[in-house]
């Protein structure tokens, strides 16, 4: 079963949104663990968190990928090689 909450949503110090986001009874209850040890009355800022968490990593993540594809065409044939050569004998090993 899905709960519909309604939320602030704080896109900064000075704006706000509300929306409405369809979450678990299990992810309430959790939440709301989480938010009382906290000693939070509500779970929007347990919330607010996860979400800039995800959307950091998330980030990174994109970060990482850009900077590998720059790096495409940066090796020359007998590199290349090379470096396929070392995979093959590491993949090995990692049984």
């Amino acid at each position: 079963m899905f709960l519909a909450l309604d939320m602030h949503v704080h896109a900064g110090y000075f704006e706000h949104m509300r929306t409405t986001v369809e979450i678990t009874d299990e992810q309430r209850s959790r939440l709301l663990a989480i938010a009382a040890e906290r000693g939070l009355k509500g779970f929007s800022g347990v919330v607010r968190e996860a979400l800039d968490e995800y959307l950091a990593a998330r980030a990174a993540a994109q970060n990482l990928i850009e900077k590998a594809q720059a790096t495409r065409g940066a090796l020359d044939e007998q590199e290349a090689e090379a470096l396929t050569r070392k995979c093959a004998v590491l993949r090995k090993s990692w049984r």
